[in-house]
């Protein structure tokens, strides 16, 4: 007879909670609010303390002060009275015939204005004092308020750090659970899920460019075997000529998205490099191609040394000198490449003439598979990726592109590197 299995057991629960354990008393947790208020409370009573203390210790000198006597009996039978701090005494014990009333009156005086005197030096030590405390309070709390918003500062550092294309800097706030280190902690967390996010879409491009190039590859080998042949038609030769372009367009499209994928990381090896070289090499190889179209290259190129990757800044002025003559004018056209040092920063000028840039196009430009009045690319000047990789190569190398539309037609475009 055979026996009923037994049935399957439940998997034992997980002995580990996944969300953030709760304190027993959240009430007492030592966030910001609490220690401020701990702070400046405990600055206040300790004020207050000294104050009294030295508004006590003045008053007490002053009353001891006021308790001097006024008068002193010099011969009892006579009745002489003299006084340091009153003369209208020693006047009065001095004459003839002074009446009582007015003997009495010239103490009453002298006894309210040695009060009046003791109130004066209590209220001048007391302005003095209050004077000395309000410099000691306003620097000790100059030095707690530096040193309690000094992880706002950090955080601050981190984010600049991460503005400029760094995304592997952390925060790492250690200290108490309070709110800055709940604030660091969240934006640690959102670094780490960008950091992500970037890396995962660098990687699919760049994959997905190196897996078309072997295709392409392979389609230009093809096209060239058969081009190659000298007993084709004329119409075979033709369409071979044409996919051949084509193939050609597509190999320039895989180069410039790898190529955007990885200028869009930050430089970590930097060496230095001269743009004034950059530049003449790029006017080299562009020099056949602006001949052929009439356009004339001129300009001074200063050494402006930077830190870098010489392939990739080579990129930015092969890609700027290329636009500017192949989008200019039919006859007379110049293109003039400058670089300098302005400002302690290095620039990289190319200007062009060229058709008429409307200002609200400008932006466009730099934005992916956009020309000039088209959505996507359309002819066969590019790809449409010039201007994106010179942004994204500039922004990785912590500087920026600037363009503006010249009078007269053409463009203005001003490359500014840090030196």
């Amino acid at each position: 007879m055979a026996t009923t299995p037994a049935p399957p057991q439940a998997p034992p629960k997980p002995t580990w909670d996944p969300r953030r354990p709760q304190p027993a008393f959240p009430w007492l947790r030592p966030t910001i609010r609490i220690r401020l208020t701990l702070l400046y409370g405990g600055m206040f009573l300790i004020a207050g303390i000294l104050l009294l203390s030295i508004i006590y210790l003045l008053a007490a000198q002053a009353i001891s002060t006021g308790n001097q006597p006024l008068f002193k009996i010099v011969k009892f039978q006579e009745l002489q009275v003299s006084s340091d701090n009153c003369p209208a005494i020693n006047m009065a014990s001095t004459a003839s015939s002074v009446p009582l009333q007015d003997f009495n009156n010239a103490i009453a005086q002298c006894v309210d204005h040695q009060r009046q005197a003791a109130l004066d030096n209590l209220l001048s030590r007391s302005l003095l004092a209050l004077l000395g405390l309000a410099v000691i309070a306003f620097a000790f709390g100059y030095a707690m308020a530096g040193r309690v918003l000094s992880p706002l500062g950090r955080i601050t550092r981190t984010a600049r750090a991460v503005a400029g294309s760094d995304l592997s800097r952390r925060i790492e706030l250690d200290g108490p659970d309070d709110e800055l280190k709940e604030l660091a902690d969240t934006f640690d967390d959102m670094l780490e899920r960008l950091q992500r996010a970037f890396t995962a879409q660098q990687r699919f491009v760049g994959n997905a460019s190196h897996e078309l190039r072997t295709p392409l590859a392979i389609n230009r080998t093809l096209l060239e075997v058969h081009l190659s042949d000298p007993g084709a038609p004329v119409e075979l030769q033709q369409l071979g000529k044409t996919l051949l372009a084509t193939n050609e367009r597509s190999e320039q499209l895989v180069e410039g998205l790898l190529l955007l994928a990885r200028s869009d990381n930050q430089i970590v090896e930097r060496k230095p490099v001269d743009l004034a070289e950059v530049a003449s090499q790029a006017v080299d190889q562009v020099l056949s191609e602006a001949e052929a179209k009439g356009v004339t290259i001129r300009g001074a190129r200063k050494p402006a040394v930077v830190q870098g990757n010489g392939v990739l800044l080579e990129r930015i002025a092969l890609n700027l000198v290329q636009n500017a003559v192949r989008y200019n004018v039919p006859e007379d056209g110049w293109v003039e490449v400058n670089t300098e040092i302005q400002h302690g920063q290095a620039v990289l000028y190319v200007a062009n003439t060229g058709p008429v840039v409307p200002a609200y196009e400008i932006d466009n430009l730099f934005e992916p598979f956009r020309r000039l009045r088209t959505e996507r690319t359309g002819s066969d000047k590019g790809v449409g990726l010039g201007l994106s990789i010179v942004r994204s190569v500039a922004r990785a190398h912590g500087g920026h592109i600037a363009a503006q539309p010249r009078e007269g037609g053409g463009l203005v475009m001003r490359v500014t590197l840090p030196v």
